[in-house]
């Protein structure tokens, strides 16, 4: 083959393999191309999605932090919903008009201290292993605050060190006279304040005795009644004032075994927001400017006409009216003539003789006064309107050794009428002998009233006589959840005076905590839960995302 062939076929050789070598390359450019739109495409939807999940997270935050403003969202795993609030206090928070702070002059960390100190001092002392959760106070008071906002007030609840900022107790002292002190729950609306010092706090749990009054078998959070009570007082613009007649001339009126009915009645009303105040009877008159109600209760003594014109006149109010008077008469001697004479002129008379039931009709229960259980009857309500609304009408009204309570037919301005009454097999006793064959309804509550009009308005007085003085036993005005007797009484009282509505809160019983979590290991889980999964989450979807990215 001669040169110049050799070249020619060279050079056509080359001509081939050029185009295939364009074509290759170009080949190749294609496919990178085509890799790199599909690792951009995988990239952007990767990125899509990731925004999209952490709009979804933000969202759902946003909205579960707008919940949680109106509704408790922590679980409450205790067997007893021991961090709930009740039906009543709930609704008492919803109706809520006015702005409320409280102020806890401590840690939020100090009341499960003081729970822990109690565990160990009755495991200690008396080797009985029983609960003192403390650290239900704070866990309230975050719910008051959130049910507080479905309404028109508020409930806001801070922490705060009075050492380190005594102006905080300086503020306070321009409406409160006591002394304010490290532990201290403030509760203020405006001008208006009260302080639950540590004492009330402590006994924000009792041990529970059961009906036996004596060894103990669990505690008893009463915390609840204390709080909501203080609240919905300082949010009360108008209280209404009582007076407690209680000695003459320094000398009690009742005999101290009778103590438990007149410590019954003042705890109550305080719990149901009403200001109580002490009277010595000899000393002037009674004050129609400072008291909307005065209470005498079981007295073992007559008063004097003078004590009884100055018990008129507190209730005719110079012609104003507008004023009340409880009366309880003594289990014992009913021979106070003077004060019969007034309860006469209100057309109302204590009889001698008390009233029992058959058997079948009685109930037993515990009376802190006689330190024994009773048998006793069980009262119907024959006057709703006195009343008000019960929240159970299913719970009893027990009234032991009640005493009949008559409504005379005078012409004396007067009109009285049955509040409560006996069942119609019920029986007088008269000197210890049962007279069975005299069975009928008999009056065991009577109020009576007496009124003026001027225009439109109408005023009135009113004087209330309860027949029975156990049905305010302490025992049995605590024991809320067992019988009406303090539901029926607030609501009578509430009626008579005008008051707001205010709510008997019960009482809860503290079950054994066996399972729940205690207050550091909840917060142990929120910590998990809230922080430490959903960051596992997001450090594994980074991961994921970089590795996709980078195939």
């Amino acid at each position: 083959m001669s040169k110049k062939n050799k070249e020619k076929i060279e050079q056509a050789d080359q001509e081939i393999v050029a185009p295939v070598e364009e074509e290759t390359a170009e080949t190749g450019k294609k496919e990178k191309k085509e890799r790199n739109h599909k690792k951009l495409r995988y990239g952007a939807a990767s990125a899509v999605v990731l925004v999209l999940v952490t709009a979804i997270v933000i969202a759902f935050n946003l909205m579960v932090h707008l919940v949680s403003q109106r509704t408790p969202l922590k679980l409450d795993l205790t067997p007893d919903n021991r961090y709930e609030l009740s039906e009543e206090s709930i609704e008492a928070m919803k109706n809520l008009e006015k702005n409320v702070d409280i102020t806890v002059a401590t840690n939020r960390d100090y009341f499960e201290s003081l729970g822990n100190y109690y565990e160990q001092m009755y495991a200690s002392n008396a080797g009985l292993n029983l609960e003192w959760p403390y650290e239900m106070i704070p866990e309230m008071l975050d719910k008051y605050s959130v049910y507080a906002k479905s309404g028109k007030g508020s409930v806001n609840v801070k922490y705060v060190n009075i050492n380190k900022d005594p102006d905080i107790v300086t503020n306070f002292k321009k409406n409160y006279n006591g002394e304010i002190k490290e532990g201290d729950i403030i509760i203020s609306c405006g001008d208006r304040v009260k302080v639950l010092g540590q004492t009330e706090i402590m006994n924000m749990i009792n041990v529970d005795t059961g009906n036996s009054g004596q060894m103990p078998t669990g505690t008893i959070f009463v915390g609840e009644p204390t709080l909501t009570t203080a609240i919905m007082s300082v949010a009360d613009s108008t209280p209404v004032k009582v007076g407690i007649l209680r000695t003459i001339n320094g000398a009690s009126v009742y005999e101290q075994g009778y103590e438990p009915v007149v410590s019954g009645i003042i705890e109550l009303l305080d719990k149901s927001g009403y200001d109580i105040a002490d009277i010595d009877v000899a000393a002037g008159s009674f004050d129609t400017e400072e008291y909307d109600l005065l209470i005498l209760a079981v007295p073992s003594m007559d008063f004097t006409s003078d004590v009884i014109e100055k018990l008129g006149d507190f209730l005719y109010n110079g012609g104003k009216y507008g004023k009340n008077f409880l009366y309880i008469p003594s289990f014992g001697d009913t021979n106070l003539p003077n004060i019969q004479e007034f309860l006469a002129d209100w057309s109302i008379e204590v009889a001698d003789n008390y009233v029992f039931d058959e058997e079948e009709k009685l109930v037993t229960n515990y009376l802190y006064t006689l330190n024994s259980p009773v048998s006793s009857p069980v009262l119907s309500v024959a006057d709703k309107d006195t009343v008000g609304k019960l929240s159970n009408e299913a719970l009893q009204i027990v009234a032991p050794y009640p005493k009949e309570v008559k409504i005379l037919q005078k012409n004396n301005g007067a009109v009285a009428t049955a509040v409560l009454t006996s069942s119609e097999t019920s029986y007088p006793v008269v000197g210890g002998e049962e007279k069975k064959d005299d069975k009928g309804v008999r009056n065991i509550a009577v109020i009576s009233k007496k009124e003026t009009s001027e225009q439109f308005d109408v005023y009135t007085s009113h004087v209330l006589v309860l027949g029975s003085p156990f049905m305010a036993d302490s025992y049995v005005l605590s024991a809320n959840t067992l019988y009406n007797n303090a539901n029926v009484l607030v609501g009578i009282l509430n009626n008579m005076t005008g008051k707001e509505s205010s709510v008997v809160i019960p009482e809860r019983a503290i079950q054994m905590n066996t399972i729940a979590p205690t207050a550091k290991e909840m917060k142990g889980i929120a910590i998990v839960v809230v922080y430490v999964i959903p960051a596992l989450v997001a450090i594994a979807g980074i991961i994921v995302l970089l590795r996709r990215r980078n195939k």
